[in-house]
């Protein structure tokens, strides 16, 4: 499984870190990610607010699971946004 991970955060890397250990998941990408995320995941230089940009990226690499860490682009509607272009 190919996994995206939204944020640059220290939640984030949490989230990095402990979906980089699981045997499911092939791929962890980060947008856009910090020197943190750097380490157990490919960081992407995808603004959380470039909601064209991270879908795309997300169907070119097959990404399998989106998780979204900062609470703004949830508000903004990314999750909506993602679900209508496929992703």
């Amino acid at each position: 499984m190919n996994v995206l991970v939204i944020g640059s955060g220290g939640r984030e890397h949490a989230l990095v870190w402990k979906l980089a250990q699981s045997p499911q998941v092939k791929t962890v990408y980060c947008a856009p990610g910090n020197a943190g995320t750097a380490l157990q995941a490919q960081n992407v230089a995808i603004s959380i607010a470039d909601f064209p940009a991270l879908a795309q990226f997300a169907l070119d690499t097959q990404v399998d699971l989106v998780v979204v860490g900062p609470e703004v682009p949830l508000v903004d509607g990314l999750a909506d946004y993602l679900r209508a272009q496929g992703v």
